[in-house]
């Protein structure tokens, strides 16, 4: 077999589809793999450049392909659909992930480290865990409004609508005991989410770069540890704005002809990121209207013109350029001084 100077694998739970083009883009490699066999096989191949879609277990195979002495390249799958021919197949899926990753433009997804990932796991594991909470204190409300006990709102309320509950007159036994039975397993789920928040800010505590960005107002330890594993590589963007383009948080571009038409944010990209930097931006937002924090002029005169929430993307958008240019240049961040013109992220 002539050799080939890149293959792009097609991934799937058993079986991996190979296409592979010399130097003379001809195809040389098209075969149907199992999972068990792909190691084995790019083993015994010459080091050359291996794609793969950027899905579940590519990190994980980028990695094993790597000790091989394989370049490896993790490509989006909306790139690689751009690529793909009529009737979609595994063997068309791998020769268009092979166009794909040809294309001199063509932006690639860093391969993480399994460190990393197990940082993002952890994140991703908080908050499932947060929303499970939620759900929970939600269906303990919806029950016990059903026979007249209301708790305003706040996760600090459930506990005193639980002691309620238990001191009841009149509540059906069996009511009693399920709102008992929901009590005790949201009481678990606290267990958890403080066992797993702890292991959060220990690895908060042992990367600088999420230390850093810790200190940009409205990120804090978990928007940080958010950015930090998320972002492997933030040289890959050429300026702050493709950073906070890439998180979805810059305008819809609908130009033609010469006329230039923004919409809404695109909301592309990682949806847990971006809400927690919009969140983060929220509380700040609250906290300069509170009189509790003192604002910057960017940000006073962004609420004279916009409503709250709308100030929220723009002030999360900002941020966002301050996280980049912080973790490209190692720099601490600088409280922007009050009464004076905003500091200018890149």
């Amino acid at each position: 077999m002539e050799h080939p100077t890149r293959i792009f694998i097609d991934t799937s739970k058993s079986i991996f589809q190979l296409h592979g083009v010399n130097a003379a883009e001809a195809v040389v490699v098209r075969r149907r793999v199992r999972r068990g066999q792909v190691l084995e096989y790019f083993a015994e191949l010459a080091p050359t450049t291996v794609g793969l879609e950027a899905c579940g277990a590519a990190h994980h195979w980028a990695r094993e392909l790597a000790k091989l002495g394989h370049e490896v390249r993790l490509v989006a799958p909306q790139h690689v659909k751009a690529y793909l021919k009529r009737n979609k197949n595994d063997g068309r899926d791998a020769e268009a992930g092979c166009e794909a990753m040809s294309r001199p433009t063509m932006r690639f997804v860093p391969v993480k480290s399994a460190e990393r990932q197990a940082a993002q796991m952890l994140a991703g594991v908080r908050q499932r865990l947060v929303r499970d909470r939620t759900r929970l204190t939600n269906e303990i409300r919806s029950y016990a409004a059903e026979f007249g006990l209301v708790a305003a709102r706040g996760l600090d309320k459930i506990e005193p609508l639980l002691a309620r509950i238990e001191a009841a007159e009149g509540l059906p036994e069996l009511a009693r005991a399920l709102l008992a039975e929901l009590g005790e397993a949201l009481a678990r789920l606290e267990g958890q989410i403080e066992r797993t928040e702890r292991r959060l800010m220990a690895w908060h505590h042992s990367d600088q770069v999420s230390r850093r960005l810790a200190a940009i107002p409205g990120v804090g330890p978990i928007g940080a540890v958010m950015l930090t594993v998320k972002t492997p590589a933030p040289q890959m963007f050429r300026s702050g704005r493709d950073f906070a383009a890439w998180m979805g948080l810059t305008p819809k571009d609908h130009s033609t002809a010469g006329r230039s038409r923004l919409g809404a944010i695109t909301r592309a990209g990682d949806e847990d990121l971006r809400a927690v930097l919009v969140s983060g931006a929220m509380a700040v937002i609250q906290q300069v209207k509170a009189g509790r924090s003192p604002p910057s002029p960017w940000l006073v005169d962004l609420l004279r013109r916009k409503e709250p929430k709308e100030a929220a993307v723009a002030l999360a958008n900002k941020t966002a350029r301050i996280a980049w240019k912080l973790m490209i240049s190692g720099q601490a961040y600088q409280a922007e001084p009050t009464g004076q013109a905003p500091m200018q992220a890149a």
